[in-house]
């Protein structure tokens, strides 16, 4: 149960911020956590507080990046505190955030993705369905929950795009690609019927009728990598990651693959150009004479 300051700052998240439900959630659950095992009003809550708290996570074996998220979720917290009147300085500012090394995301080649994507038998029930979900994951590098909760009005088929409503309800055009398209229209006729009006405009529903849930579709992608044959450790956002290297290194503008992932910052897009390097000097060093 929340606090009435936690369920304040939830409705600043998600009214004021428009985050998306996780990530209010995510906040809110790194606040209440910390809040009930510090034991102090907001107010009374100092850097070394904090700093102890950190400590004492990682102690326990929360890693440096779940950390740095952790001192995030507070300093967002706090910062509201201040904007509240209710301390009158951000206590995290003193707090140093952990070194992080470059995060390079696992990265599927081109030929893993079509075998992934080709090893959905679409004789069975729900092969269309799901040869349609990771066409679109790949062909339009849509985050999970952008593709579960993907509608069939936002769906434009002879225009070539897609409407997508993603974080923070923020809309962005992607480009929808042949075999996309025809991987939908292949599963329209098979498409369940619907549980109930609420879900009529849902693209992909489950043998109930609903809306499909982000485990399932993170289920698919494992269990079609394995029939694929593919070893690396995948989820959904796999297909994004690989769907925005691909791009880059087949020339893509950076800016552009930028507003088709829905970054805010570019910095953000830059991950992607690092991946490519990486390949490239694995390459060198694997060919190289003098190796």
């Amino acid at each position: 149960m929340d606090s009435p300051i936690v369920r304040d700052y939830r409705t600043y998240l998600r009214i004021e911020r428009r985050m998306s439900p996780n990530t209010v959630s995510s906040y809110c659950h790194d606040v209440r956590d910390f809040l009930s095992i510090i034991g102090k009003e907001p107010s009374g809550i100092t850097s070394e507080d904090i700093t102890e708290y950190l400590g004492k996570a990682t102690s326990a074996g929360l890693s440096k990046r779940s950390s740095a998220r952790l001192l995030s979720s507070l300093r967002s917290f706090f910062s509201w505190c201040v904007e509240e009147g209710q301390v009158k300085e951000n206590p995290c500012d003193r707090v140093d955030s952990p070194k992080l090394g470059k995060y390079l995301p696992e990265v599927l080649t081109v030929d893993e993705v079509s075998s992934i994507i080709e090893s959905v038998d679409l004789n069975t029930q729900y092969g269309p369905r799901d040869r349609a979900i990771l066409e679109v994951l790949y062909g339009c590098g849509l985050r999970v929950s952008e593709a579960a909760t993907l509608r069939m009005s936002h769906i434009h088929i002879d225009e070539g795009f897609v409407d997508v409503i993603g974080k923070g309800d923020k809309q962005r055009l992607v480009p929808l690609g042949e075999m996309a398209a025809d991987a939908i229209l292949r599963y329209l006729p098979t498409r369940p019927e619907p549980a109930s009006m609420a879900y009529d405009d849902y693209l992909f529903l489950s043998r109930f009728g609903k809306p499909l849930s982000r485990v399932s579709i993170f289920n698919l992608v494992k269990k079609q990598a394995m029939a694929a044959g593919v070893n690396k450790e995948i989820s959904p956002h796999t297909f994004r990651h690989s769907f925005a290297t691909h791009l880059i290194e087949n020339g893509a503008d950076l800016r552009i693959v930028q507003e088709m992932l829905g970054h805010e910052s570019i910095l953000t897009t830059e991950i992607y150009t690092h991946v490519n390097t990486s390949t490239w000097h694995r390459s060198v060093l694997e060919h190289h004479p003098r190796r």
